[in-house]
């Protein structure tokens, strides 16, 4: 659901984790659809951008081609006279709002079933995932994931927080990590029966990258501390586990058209400085990369720069091409697969969150966050990048 920025608004897990910059971050399910194409394009160089202001607190976006429409979740706000938290449907044209709902929770990460006209929308905060009809607008359900704990202040709170959640359709499947800053875990849920099928504890503080290989029925998830896990879809359980030389792995994409894994690698000072002082003889890696693993070895292949605070990725297999939304630098760049260099950059106004895109037309949507100069409670926007 995404480095972020320090600004007085936000809840302290959002500004320390880069929380849900949705995934996906680019959303896991964009990226999917996209890697079932097979036939090699060009990619164009990018119009003009479209910016519209939607709604406050924009985060994670689906684009639907059943339905010709980009869904994007708004949190709403925070406090007891806050807006409260919306689904929005726009016109992936115009970015002109279509319809809304109002959400039950507030919602951040989404993942869309657009064969099942389903989207999944996490709420982050607050332990849950409601599960709406795409064409009606209308819930379905939600699905409680985690419990509540008793904090060390003696106040009640959720055990995990969550984001990015991917859909495993052949599998009946969503995957939802929780994280926390001691241990997180991943939460399988059911979609046909709404329901948490199994938690896997074990995966470190922070884990927020994850990312679904469905051929090779394995599962990657990557936290804030150098660690990336393997988890098998057969019998949901940790099957690989390593300390790879990458201190800030925020997001993951996996490329089933190459069978390739790469991530983002954000950099953020702050954090740095937090684990500094908790970890002395702790030294940060680079950051501010794109990073290319071995799936099988979990070796680092290649890196290359990105702007600063790298936080979403999407890979686009038919151009062979990966976008990345720079948060700190307010650009979007486009990295050629082969050797992960920048070909384009894009400016954006304050800062790009999350990613979607219609691969037919080769549109790409950008949740934007307002900066710190932007009014309390004012509403964010959606950018659309045409490549032509």
């Amino acid at each position: 659901m995404t480095k972020l920025l320090l600004t007085k608004r936000a809840p302290v897990w959002l500004l320390a984790l880069s929380c849900l910059a949705l995934a996906a971050c680019t959303s896991p399910g964009a990226t999917q659809s996209v890697s079932a194409l097979s036939t090699s394009t060009q990619l164009g160089t990018a119009a003009p951008v479209q910016q519209q202001a939607i709604a406050p607190n924009l985060y994670e976006l689906a684009y639907s081609a059943n339905q010709n429409a980009l869904f994007v979740a708004s949190a709403g706000g925070f406090g007891p006279d806050a807006p409260a938290s919306q689904l929005l449907r726009l016109d992936p044209q115009t970015l002109a709002v279509q319809a809304h709902t109002e959400l039950p929770l507030r919602g951040f990460g989404v993942a869309l079933d657009d064969a099942a006209n389903r989207l999944y929308v996490g709420n982050g905060l607050e332990g849950s995932i409601t599960v709406l009809d795409t064409r009606t607008l209308q819930p379905i359900g939600v699905i409680a994931l985690a419990e509540t704990i008793t904090g060390s202040d003696g106040k009640e709170k959720f055990a995990h927080h969550f984001r990015q959640l991917v859909l495993d359709s052949a599998n009946q499947r969503l995957y939802a990590p929780g994280f926390s800053g001691t241990d997180s875990a991943l939460y399988v849920v059911n979609t046909d029966q709404l329901a948490v099928e199994k938690v896997i504890p074990g995966l470190g503080p922070v884990t927020t990258g994850v990312a679904l290989d469905a051929q090779g029925k394995r599962l990657f998830l990557s936290n804030l501390r150098g660690n990336l896990y393997e988890v098998s879809t057969t019998d949901l359980s940790i099957t690989k586990a390593y300390q790879v030389a990458a201190d800030q792995l925020i997001n993951l994409a996996f490329d089933a058209a190459s069978g390739r894994l790469f991530a983002t690698d954000q950099g953020l000072a702050a954090i740095n400085e937090r684990r500094q002082k908790n970890e002395p003889t702790f030294t940060p890696t680079p950051g501010n990369r794109l990073i290319e693993f071995n799936p099988n070895t979990g070796a680092i292949i290649q890196s290359a720069p990105t702007g600063l605070g790298p936080i979403a990725l999407l890979v686009d297999p038919a151009s062979k091409h990966l976008f990345v939304t720079n948060r700190g630098s307010g650009s979007v760049t486009v990295h050629n697969a082969k050797d992960l260099a920048v070909e384009q950059t894009i400016a954006l106004k304050d800062h790009p969150n999350s990613l979607s895109y219609n691969p037919a037309q080769q549109v790409l949507f950008v949740s934007v966050k307002n900066g710190q100069g932007s009014a309390k409670g004012a509403d964010e926007s959606v950018a659309r990048i045409a490549f032509q």
